[in-house]
């Protein structure tokens, strides 16, 4: 199946209602919710707005503003609106390694998808250096206004590969690669 070629809120959108489509929807998926956009107040909306089904929209916000609090924003080195301070790039950028899934119909699907990723921020005085993660985010999509939207997720860590014996990058090779390379629209 072709991927899709549209867009909500710079994410993929209109996924096919088969499983494939809720795959590659869990995917896309999984790339915003834990991306550097989530935690800036008003990207955070439209990634609610696009991604949720409309009954749980109100509860998420609330949920993710209480996560993304000033304080842990701060102790990020990040201002309110989630921006590194001048010099130094905040850094969240999750790549799926595969797809499995739990149950699916016509109408609803539980899917996990196996996810690693590099987070924190890159810069002189950072006192979170990039690190890398894997995780695993569980995603119950619903269908609904033509395409898959989230009722609910959690993440859980790993399954983790032991650590190859990889250089540690400067923070403005990292910084660099970030603005360089740019993300993927997954489909199956």
């Amino acid at each position: 199946t072709d991927p899709v070629d549209t867009t909500t809120a710079d994410i993929p959108t209109g996924h096919p209602r088969t499983k494939q489509g809720a795959e590659s929807a869990a995917a896309n998926y999984a790339v915003a919710l834990v991306s550097a956009e989530i935690i800036k107040p008003d990207r955070r909306n439209e990634i609610i707005d696009g991604l949720f089904v409309p009954e749980k929209r109100d509860e998420l916000r609330e949920k993710f503003d209480k996560a993304y609090s000033s304080k842990f924003l701060s102790d990020l080195g990040l201002d309110k609106n989630g921006e590194a301070a001048p010099g130094s790039t905040y850094i969240s950028r999750t790549t799926p390694v595969g797809t499995k899934i739990r149950g699916y119909s016509s109408g609803r699907a539980s899917l996990e998808v196996w996810c690693t990723g590099v987070y924190g921020t890159a810069g002189e005085d950072s006192r979170n250096p990039v690190t890398s993660d894997w995780f695993t985010l569980t995603l119950n999509l619903r269908w609904m206004e033509d395409d898959w939207k989230v009722e609910g997720f959690s993440q859980a860590p790993g399954p983790a590969p032991v650590n190859g014996d990889n250089r540690v990058s400067p923070a403005d090779d990292i910084s660099k690669a970030v603005e360089e390379f740019g993300g993927f629209t997954y489909a199956r």
